[in-house]
C-alpha cells in the first residue's frame, strides 16, 4: 500500500524492538557507530531512531525508522541508524582476496544479525534486514531475459499435493547462491536467486548496499566475483551478474505469486547465518497476502507475501518458493519482537523491474500514492472492530492517514475502511494498491470508504513519491 510519514499522534501501530542473534564467540569492540548495512549502491537515506509510536490501534506495525548493524558486545538488540552515502552510480566491484572455503565464514567476534528486511532493523519498530555483518576484529552479527516457470524439471509435489521438501530442493537448490560483499566497513553476507544461466542473481537492494566488492558462490562450488548491474532501493531489488561463469549455470522458475492462497505450503532457502557450503531451509505456509511496510521517508513495500517460514539472519535475497519449486518471493523482511512473521516481495510485484534492470532501462520512480497505510480489514483484531463500529466484511482498514496526502484533504481518517476505488470492489489492502498503481500521480479517485457503519465517497487526488 502507499504510506508516508505519519506524527506519533496518527500512528496506529504499537512499538517494537530489533532481535540480536546470540553466538559462540567471544565479543569484540563495537564497529564505527551507524555503519551501513550490506545494501544497495543507490540506497534509502539515513533516518535514525525514531520516538516509539503512541498507543493505538493494535495492528502489524510499518516501518517507523530504519537502522543498522551494531556491534554486539552483548546479547542486546541492534540501535545503530543507517549511516553513509551511497555512490551516484553502480560500480565494477573489485577483486576479492579470500579463497573459497568448505568450512562456514567465521566472524571473529560477536555476530548480531540483521534479519531479511529493508535496509535495517526499525529502532521504534522491529523489521530487520537479514544480511550477516562482519566488522574485521568487531562484528556484529544484465542485460539477459529472466527464467520463466517453462521449466522441464519434476514437480516437487508427491501425489495428494502435499508437500515433497527432498524432490523441491533438488530442483530449487542450484539455483540458490550465497553472496558475500565486502564495505568500508567489514564483510556482510546474504542470498540470492539465479535467473539466468549466465549468472544473473536477483537479490534484495540491502544486500548490496555499499559494497565495494561482491562475491557469489554457486552450488556446485564455483566461487566468483560479480558486478552490480542495477538496484532499486525503494522496492528492495537488485541484479548482480556473474563475471567470467564459463559453464552455464542452472536457473529458477519464477513462478506467479497470484496464484498463492492462504495456508498455502511455502519453503525458504538461503545462506542463514552464513553457516556453510548448502542452504538452509525452512518451511511455512502463507500467512497472508498483500500486506505492506513503510519507512519514515515514504519508501513502501508492497503487495508482500506474510509467511511463517523461518526467516534467518542472512536471508536476504533468497527465494521463497511455491510446492512446485517455482519461486514466488524474494524473502526480506521479519518483525522482530513477533513469532514467525516474515515478509517477501511478492515475484509479480517486481517481475517488471527486473526486466527493466536487466535490460538498462530507467525505472520509473514517480509512482502515485493516496497517503494511507491499509490492512485488510479481516485480520483486525475484533476489539478493533468494535472501537470503530466496523460492519464490513471485507476491505482494506485504515491504519494511518499521511499529512498533506491526497487521503487526507480528502477527508480519510484512520479507522476508515476502504470498500471500492472507482466503483471497483475493494476486498483487501492489496486491491487498493492496485488500483492506485493502475493511475498516474496527479488523477483523482473516488473512494468509497465505510465509517461508523455508514457508507461515504470522497474524491481524492493521488500525489507521487
Amino acid at each position: 500500500m502507499d504510506q508516508a510519514n505519519t506524527p506519533n499522534n496518527s500512528n496506529m501501530n504499537p512499538a517494537w524492538t530489533p532481535p540480536s542473534v546470540p553466538t559462540p564467540q567471544a565479543p569484540q569492540a563495537g564497529p564505527p557507530s551507524a555503519p551501513p548495512l550490506a545494501g544497495p549502491l543507490a540506497g534509502p537515506p539515513t533516518v535514525g531512531p525514531q520516538a516509539a509510536p503512541s498507543a493505538g490501534v493494535p495492528q502489524p506495525p510499518a516501518f517507523t525508522g530504519w537502522s543498522g548493524p551494531a556491534a554486539a558486545s552483548s546479547l542486546g538488540a541492534p540501535t545503530a541508524s543507517l549511516g553513509g552515502t551511497p555512490p551516484s552510480a553502480p560500480q565494477p566491484a573489485p577483486s576479492v582476496k579470500r579463497k573459497a572455503s568448505s568450512s562456514p565464514r567465521q566472524s571473529s567476534g560477536v555476530r548480531s544479525a540483521l534479519v531479511g528486511g529493508l535496509v535495517g532493523a526499525i529502532v521504534a519498530g522491529g523489521v530487520v534486514g537479514a544480511a550477516l555483518w562482519n566488522n574485521g576484529g568487531s562484528s556484529t552479527n544484465s542485460a539477459t531475459p529472466v527464467a520463466t516457470s517453462e521449466n522441464a524439471r519434476p514437480s516437487a509435489t508427491v501425489p495428494g499435493g502435499s508437500l515433497d521438501v527432498r524432490s523441491l530442493l533438488t530442483k530449487v537448490s542450484p539455483s540458490v547462491v550465497a553472496i558475500h560483499t565486502g564495505t568500508r566497513q567489514g564483510e556482510a553476507a546474504g542470498s540470492g536467486v539465479v535467473i539466468s544461466e549466465d549468472g544473473l542473481v536477483l537479490t534484495n537492494a540491502h544486500v548490496v548496499e555499499g559494497a565495494t566488492s561482491i562475491e557469489i558462490d554457486f552450488s556446485d562450488g564455483r566461487t566468483v566475483e560479480a558486478r552490480l548491474i542495477g538496484a532499486v532501493p525503494e522496492n528492495d531489488v537488485a541484479l548482480i551478474k556473474a563475471e567470467g561463469l564459463g559453464d552455464p549455470v542452472t536457473a529458477a522458475d519464477l513462478g506467479n505469486s497470484g496464484d498463492l492462497q492462504v495456508g498455502d505450503d511455502v519453503v525458504a532457502i538461503g545462506n542463514a547465518l552464513n553457516l556453510g557450503e548448502e542452504p538452509s531451509v525452512t518451511t511455512g505456509i502463507v500467512s497472508a497476502l498483500g500486506r505492506s511496510l513503510d519507512s519514515p521517508s515514504g519508501e513502501t513495500l508492497t503487495d508482500l507475501i506474510q509467511t511463517d517460514a523461518a526467516i534467518n539472519p542472512g536471508n536476504s535475497g533468497g527465494p521463497l518458493v511455491n510446492s512446485q519449486g517455482q519461486v514466488v518471493g524474494i524473502n526480506t523482511a521479519i518483525l522482530a519482537d513477533a513469532q514467525n512473521i516474515g515478509f517477501s516481495l511478492s515475484i509479480d510485484s517486481i517481475k517488471s523491474i527486473i526486466d527493466d534492470v536487466s535490460s538498462g532501462r530507467k525505472v520509473n520512480s514517480d509512482r502515485p500514492v493516496l497517503g494511507v497505510e491499509t490492512l485488510d480489514v479481516a485480520g483486525v483484531e475484533t476489539s478493533v472492530v468494535d472501537r470503530f463500529s466496523i460492519s464490513a466484511t471485507s476491505g482494506a482498514f485504515v491504519q494511518k492517514v499521511s499529512p498533506g496526502s491526497g487521503a487526507e484533504a480528502a477527508g480519510m481518517q484512520a479507522g476508515d475502511v476502504i470498500v471500492a476505488v472507482d466503483g471497483r470492489r475493494i476486498r483487501t489492502a492489496s486491491d487498493v494498491g492496485q488500483a492506485v498503481k493502475a493511475k498516474s500521480s496527479g488523477d483523482q479517485i473516488k473512494v468509497t470508504i465505510e465509517r461508523s457503519g455508514e457508507k461515504l465517497d470522497v474524491t481524492a487526488t493521488l500525489g507521487s513519491k
